[in-house]
């Protein structure tokens, strides 16, 4: 190997090890805010500027998820919750997916299916509570049909706009290709709609998160949002924000998941936050 090639090997092995720490770091920089505010409120209690009363520090947080932890109700509260969620992110996701696509490709059938679904996207979510209870009763097929409806309303809308606005000079190009029609939805469309897509699931995601607690407000005798009421009811602000943290800790590792799950099928987008400015 020649100087000039050792020289030219330099910078690139330098480029890949700052790439991977900036990896690494990313995560632990996202952490730096939540951490900070826990450990400033820790210390405000302690120095007795507050009671925590209300608002518990983060020690007394802690020390509430491990006795829930320990007794066993934690475990059982959590897959409840992650039950429903997936169960209702599932079929959200496949009527959103396929009423999305057909609206956004075929538009006699937006023309006739979009205004109702639009209005029924504006029905507030607990407003279909009380018909989920009378259809389907009280126990699990009314939660995760609930979850469905505000996991669905996002991933439609998210597929039907993506479909609508790929480039027309791309189908065109497929077009003059004599692609037929599957072939051009498989070349042309998916990929250009796949970018929209992911963010679509990831905003369903945080939806179904939401939708959740009001399902698991509904005559639940398990899962975080019963650990919330109970919290409530008891008078226990510790249970209540334990509760509220697990919520953001799964809520975030789901999304993250799909993040992941994503990232090998987007490696082909020359976008702005894969240059390594920021």
């Amino acid at each position: 190997m020649t100087s000039e090639t050792i020289a030219t090997t330099k910078p690139e092995i330098s480029t890949e090890a700052d790439a991977g720490r900036r990896s690494y770091a990313r995560p632990l920089l996202g952490l730096l805010l939540p951490v900070g505010l826990a450990l400033g409120w820790e210390i405000v209690v302690h120095l007795g500027l507050s009671s925590g009363r209300l608002v518990p520090p983060p020690s007394r947080i802690f020390g509430e998820i491990v006795d829930l932890a320990k007794s066993g109700e934690l475990l059982r509260h959590i897959v409840a919750t992650l039950t429903r969620v997936f169960v209702g992110f599932g079929f959200g996701v496949l009527a959103g997916t396929l009423l999305g696509a057909i609206c956004g490709y075929w538009a006699l059938a937006r023309r006739l299916l979009d205004p109702t679904i639009q209005a029924l996207r504006a029905i507030p979510s607990l407003a279909w509570v009380p018909l989920f209870i009378l259809w389907l009763g009280i126990f699990e097929t009314s939660k995760v049909a609930l979850i469905a409806i505000g996991v669905f309303f996002p991933v439609y809308l998210g597929v039907m706009g993506a479909i609508l606005s790929v480039d027309r000079k791309i189908v065109e190009v497929g077009r003059a290709f004599r692609l037929s029609g599957p072939a051009m939805i498989r070349r042309i469309l998916l990929p250009a709609v796949l970018p929209a897509y992911v963010v679509a699931l990831r905003v369903g995601l945080g939806l179904g998160w939401m939708f959740v607690v009001a399902a698991e407000l509904i005559g639940a005798s398990e899962g975080l949002g019963y650990l919330l009421l109970d919290g409530q009811q008891l008078g226990k602000p510790a249970q209540i924000v334990a509760a509220i943290v697990i919520f953001a800790i799964l809520g975030k590792t789901t999304d993250w998941l799909i993040e992941i799950a994503s990232a090998p099928l987007l490696r082909w987008q020359d976008a702005f936050s894969r240059t390594g400015a920021v």
